[in-house]
């Protein structure tokens, strides 16, 4: 019987966009249990994903909670929504090739990081940014700017000690 047009080969899973967020929520799960993180999925989508926490260790004097947006792709894509400013404190996490694990890529920035690479790509002068967001494929020259913010499991703790300003 023969293949229908569209639909995944043998071993091969087709996904739809929900289960793309799904699994890159999981992978980014992974990685910051891995990193020594702690993970709480709020009960409500009101523009954070996860909120990730600090409760103990050595070289940690208090508790440190950092909220997340998660923006999840199969591909490479980078957003830059004007709404997300609202939120003190929140990690933007940009998780790319999901379903693709050899070519899977995590970037954090804080929101002002984000707003200052769209500032840096000209994008905040854009028709599209006066509306409230800017997405786009990822260039050369974007890549090299968010290579910065790539982040594996062992730079967590610094990132999130970073975003609360305290290094």
């Amino acid at each position: 019987m023969g293949r229908t047009p569209g639909s995944p080969r043998r071993g091969e899973c087709l996904m739809d966009t929900q289960v793309i967020e799904l699994v890159g929520r999981n992978r980014l799960v992974n990685e910051l249990l891995e990193g020594g993180i702690e993970v709480a999925l709020p009960m409500r989508d009101r523009g954070i994903d996860l909120l990730v926490y600090l409760d103990r260790g050595d070289d940690l004097e208090q508790f440190i909670a950092v909220p997340i947006q998660l923006k999840v792709s199969s591909g490479s894509r980078f957003t830059v929504q004007q709404k997300y400013s609202s939120f003190p404190n929140l990690l933007m996490v940009y998780l790319w090739g999901i379903g693709a694990d050899e070519k899977a890529e995590t970037f954090a920035l804080t929101q002002p990081e984000a707003v200052s690479i769209a500032d840096t790509m000209g994008w905040t002068k854009t028709a599209s940014w006066e509306r409230g967001m800017y997405t786009t494929v990822i260039s050369p020259k974007l890549r090299a700017l968010l290579e910065a913010y790539r982040i594996t499991p062992p730079d967590w703790r610094a990132k999130l000690q970073q975003v609360m300003g305290r290094r």
